[in-house]
């Protein structure tokens, strides 16, 4: 996989870029309030200063910013914590709890260490009440429990609730880090900003799934530094960024409702990448050069379904290496093409019509074929070269889609989803849930889905016009058989 990032849309807010950026007088509020209740960040502090902290709650978390000397806002936060995804109310009122202010502190000079402010008075007023009910006769092997167990319970119950919330909340310090989660939380915000005011899916669907990337980043960053987790990173952001860019292509359509059929119609098809739905750049379907289509011309799925010995409106699926078809497009990894665009003379020959003559058997009208159910089917492989080089066909097959010589459809699919096409059809793949910390296993019926969500798309694209797998196309081998 390429790791080269898309450019953010230009668009997009510039969120966290300062601390409450939607709301300047906020900070002032709160930075004279750390001048007078605390230590701020200047020439002074130590390592040992324990600085005043503002939390900006957000719909994900929360980041902390320290208060620098000087009054000018600070640019990297001090700590950014990201809470679990499709959080419940419980774990949203923890992450509230999180961001409360510090409890006030006494430090005796005789004694070590120090006492909440709270505990002391809690003590105070357990000791009043203490002597209040004994004095109305109360037991004392009852007042006396109760007088020792509030200031104790004061003192060490915060403590342990705050070890609870941490559970649904991902954490990250250190300036490398937090630089880097504040790029992502910036492209974040504006999809949860598009997505409040609009009831459309795939906005509240993009907003999902950038939590879902935010708080995989800050897992990975949580306990290792950035560059042993690089890889990792950069794919979190370029689907991020891909995400950012589809919502402000969304956005703008939706705001200059003149569009074209065209563009009708790639609205309609557009999804957001998530575990397994793809992502659809279909090709611009090519009017036919010849007064009558040309033999071969695939025909939408007819009303019959019951199998023939050889079906020609069936289509090619196989997966290649990415690429870019433009300057901020999106990655292209997958592609779907009509069987007949096997029997296209510029693919290498005669194993093209091979392939197609397999492709075609007994299948089903409309049916998406895999290359790797060809492989499945070939005794897992080791048959191919009775057939031909699968390798060469498909390569020619993607230069004739990229120079327009055929139609279409061009897939960005995420990695479960590629790599579930790109297995047989009773083939599992493990993926880790950095989430939950354990491996998930996707097989046949994830799988099938996937091929049926793109056979949606599919559908939705011949609808339109018929897919047009090229001129001058070989005959196929059942037919030179006949």
């Amino acid at each position: 996989m390429t790791a080269t990032l898309h450019t953010p849309p230009p668009t997009a807010p510039a969120h966290h870029e300062r601390p409450f950026t939607r709301d300047p007088r906020r900070w002032d509020r709160e930075r004279s309030r750390a001048l007078r209740t605390g230590h701020v960040r200047d020439h002074t502090c130590s390592a040992a200063c324990e600085l005043v902290l503002v939390h900006e709650r957000t719909p994900w978390g929360w980041l902390a910013w320290t208060v620098p000397g000087d009054g000018s806002p600070p640019e990297i936060p001090h700590r950014i914590a990201v809470l679990t995804p499709g959080a419940t109310r419980t774990q949203r009122l923890a992450l509230r709890w999180l961001t409360r202010r510090p409890a006030q502190r006494i430090a005796p000079d005789r004694i070590p260490g120090s006492l909440r402010f709270s505990t002391a008075a809690v003590a105070l007023v357990s000791l009043v009440a203490g002597l209040f009910a004994m004095s109305h006769a109360v037991p004392v092997d009852v007042a006396l429990p109760t007088m020792l167990l509030a200031p104790l319970l004061a003192e060490h119950l915060p403590d342990r609730l705050d070890s609870r919330a941490r559970e649904h909340v991902h954490i990250v310090e250190g300036d490398d880090a937090c630089r880097y989660l504040q790029r992502l939380a910036a492209l974040h915000t504006s999809l949860v900003q598009a997505a409040a005011g609009s009831d459309r899916y795939e906005l509240r669907r993009s907003a999902e799934i950038g939590h879902n990337l935010l708080w995989d980043a800050a897992s990975l960053l949580q306990a290792r530094d950035t560059r042993a987790v690089s890889d990792g990173l950069i794919a979190r952001e370029r689907l991020m960024l891909q995400l950012a860019h589809q919502v402000a292509q969304i956005i703008h359509r939706t705001a200059h409702g003149a569009a074209t059929a065209d563009e009708d119609q790639t609205r309609d098809l557009e999804r957001l990448p998530g575990p397994h739905s793809p992502s659809i750049r279909p090709s611009t379907p090519r009017p036919m050069t010849a007064p009558s289509p040309p033999k071969g011309t695939v025909l939408m799925p007819q009303s019959e379904s019951g199998p023939a010995d050889r079906t020609p409106d069936v289509y090619l699926l196989f997966a290649h290496e990415p690429y870019y078809p433009g300057p901020g497009t999106q990655e292209i990894n997958t592609t779907v093409v009509a069987a007949d665009s096997l029997l296209h003379p510029q693919v290498h020959q005669p194993d093209g019509a091979r392939i197609h003559d397999l492709l075609t058997r007994g299948r089903q009208p409309g049916e998406i074929i895999p290359l790797a159910t060809l492989t499945h089917e070939l005794n897992g492989g080791a048959d191919w070269s009775t057939v031909g080089d699968w390798e060469s066909v498909t390569t020619e097959l993607l230069q004739l889609v990229r120079s327009g010589d055929c139609d279409a459809l061009s897939l960005g699919l995420p990695e479960i989803a590629r790599a579930l096409v790109c297995t047989g059809p009773h083939s599992h793949v493990r993926a880790y849930d950095a989430a939950a910390d354990d491996f998930v296993v996707y097989g046949s019926s994830e799988r099938a889905a996937v091929l049926d969500e793109v056979g949606v798309f599919l559908t939705g694209i011949a609808t339109e016009q018929p897919f047009w797998p090229g001129d001058s196309l070989l005959p196929p081998l059942v037919e030179r058989r006949a």
